[in-house]
């Protein structure tokens, strides 16, 4: 099941209790409730105890679960006002609650505050597993693709072997290639570049803009510096000449402005390309590394777990395709991101050890920076592919649009 996506609520909660059969059945104990469909719906006025804030919680989540946002936030506030402050494990959830309801309210700022009170409060793993995730969903909210990368990065620092934050982080990286903005290239008519109308008031440049040819020396004293033809040209030599030659030099300036913004586009283009290509590494190695984790999980899985599980690797293929990365390139990055994955480590993983420690501690188990996980995990692997490949840095294909 991939995380991050929303809450995941169990559905025996909310689902019609079960009726015994009243020949076979044994007996209620003395003083015991039935668990009816949506009991907590009833005890609205419950009081402080622990039936009444169980009930609360329930309620705020049940509004959640049928996307009653205002009303999941105020059952959740409520619940809040009446916990104690030593129900810490009811009052992270609660507060959690608030979160994400702010966040589909639209209001990320309040989110993001709560989200930050209880990482400063967090002391174990667990905790920070869950602040992360809950601002992944809120930046996701605000179309934050840098600060999604970051969250995902810090998860998979908690937990490496995870292949549904890696398949998140390949396609946030995905998401950081289309947001590159398409080169703006200026538009030149090459026939038209080679038509120039001249009058007795002046002539177009290639460009479109309208300069003036008109040098009587009435208006050459009155305009100084302005009728030189070196103020037209923006800097050239100023030379004195008949109409005729005055536009082949005009001509000239113009051609060369224009060979100074293409060299200026071609140097932008280059450097765009250049970041384009390292992304896409990162997305597709981060792909196959996805891929490679949920193969191996796939031998312990069943029903509907194994179904999301190939569902997953379809998606990844189809993705990896998408990139046009070469064979060759694709077996050099499998064997790379697959290094230091053996069935060992799988299991310690999924067994799920929670470590408790002081909030300190907990910030040393997770990168400071993008730029940590990233040379931690693909500097090397760009290395590999540029000495395996000497082609690989000059012709890899990559699309200019990734859907």
């Amino acid at each position: 099941m991939e995380p991050l996506g929303g809450w995941q609520f169990e559905d025996s909660l909310f689902a019609p209790s079960r009726e015994r059969d009243p020949g076979g059945g044994a007996a209620l104990p003395s003083g015991a409730k039935r668990c009816e469909p949506c009991w907590f719906c009833g005890e609205a006025d419950g009081g402080e105890g622990d039936g009444g804030l169980t009930a609360s919680k329930f309620r705020a989540d049940w509004a959640y679960r049928r996307r009653e946002f205002e009303k999941a936030l105020c059952e959740y506030s409520n619940c809040l006002l009446l916990l104690p402050a030593s129900n810490i494990a009811m009052r992270r959830d609660v507060q959690e609650g608030q979160a994400r309801c702010l966040s589909r309210l639209g209001r990320h700022k309040e989110a993001l505050d709560i989200a930050e009170k209880m990482r400063n409060g967090a002391t174990n793993t667990d905790h920070l597993m869950t602040v992360l995730s809950l601002q992944f969903v809120i930046y996701q909210g605000l179309e934050n693709v840098e600060k999604k990368i970051t969250c995902l990065q810090q998860l998979i620092c908690l937990h490496p072997f995870n292949p549904w934050y890696w398949k998140l982080l390949a396609e946030a990286y995905m998401g950081l290639l289309q947001s590159f903005s398409p080169l703006v290239i200026p538009e030149t008519n090459v026939n038209q570049s080679e038509e120039v109308s001249v009058s007795d008031s002046g002539f177009k440049t290639p460009t479109g803009r309208e300069i003036n040819l008109q040098l009587h020396s009435s208006d050459s004293q009155k305009e100084g510096p302005r009728s030189s033809l070196a103020t037209e040209t923006k800097g050239q030599n100023a030379v004195t000449c008949s109409s005729s030659q005055a536009v082949k030099e005009l001509l000239c300036a113009s051609e060369e402005s224009e060979r100074t913004d293409e060299g200026k586009h071609a140097v932008s283009e280059s450097w765009e390309q250049n970041v384009s290509k390292k992304v896409g590494i990162k997305a597709c190695a981060s792909f196959i590394r996805a891929r490679l984790l949920l193969q191996l999980t796939q031998l312990q899985q069943s029903s509907f777990v194994l179904e999301n599980n190939r569902k997953g690797q379809k998606e990844i293929d189809d993705k990896v395709a998408q990139l046009g990365f070469r064979e060759n390139s694709l077996l050099l990055m499998t064997k790379v991101m697959g290094q230091d994955i053996i069935p060992e480590k799988l299991k310690e993983e999924f067994q799920g050890e929670v470590k408790c420690i002081g909030p300190s501690a907990l910030s040393s188990l997770v990168t400071a920076s993008a730029t940590e996980f990233e040379n931690k995990w693909f500097s090397n692997l760009q290395d590999h592919l540029c000495h395996f490949d000497r082609q690989f840095c000059s012709d890899i294909y990559l699309p200019p649009s990734v859907t």
